[in-house]
């Protein structure tokens, strides 16, 4: 088991570093001009998942979902969330350019939350099926 957490810690170092690199790399983010807003955008990102999502889906999942299924329905929801948000709040800002955000987030979003919702109820179903039979 500790060889396995070290490899894992390894491995996700690597991939901070590859990130990193990327950033300092990447002709479009402007290291010179702007250094803090990489910083900037970084520890707000960690106040939205510290100090909100992981938070609230604790509470939730303590509270109100008992069982395994609404407790993983609830993560994947604020997962998918978090990566849609800003998508949805900025959808039709093109700024002159169509291209830029083209698509119907909202609805897209929402599908996806539909299907997070129903494979968790079949799950939850099929659980609770499992558990009558006994």
């Amino acid at each position: 088991m500790r060889t396995l957490r070290t490899l894992l810690a390894l491995a996700g170092l690597g991939l901070t570093g590859f990130g990193l690199y990327g950033i300092a790399t990447d002709h479009y983010i402007d290291l010179g001009h702007h250094p803090f807003d990489i910083l900037r955008w970084a520890i707000g990102g960690l106040l939205i998942h510290d100090g909100l999502w992981v938070p609230l889906t604790c509470a939730l999942g303590a509270t109100v979902a008992r069982s395994t299924p609404v407790r993983t329905g609830l993560i994947l929801a604020a997962a998918v969330t978090a990566v849609a948000l800003p998508a949805v709040l900025r959808a039709g800002v093109d700024h002159g350019n169509p291209t830029l955000l083209p698509l119907p987030y909202l609805r897209n979003w929402l599908l996806a939350l539909a299907a997070i919702t129903l494979l968790t109820a079949g799950w939850a179903a099929l659980l609770h099926r499992r558990r009558r039979r006994r």
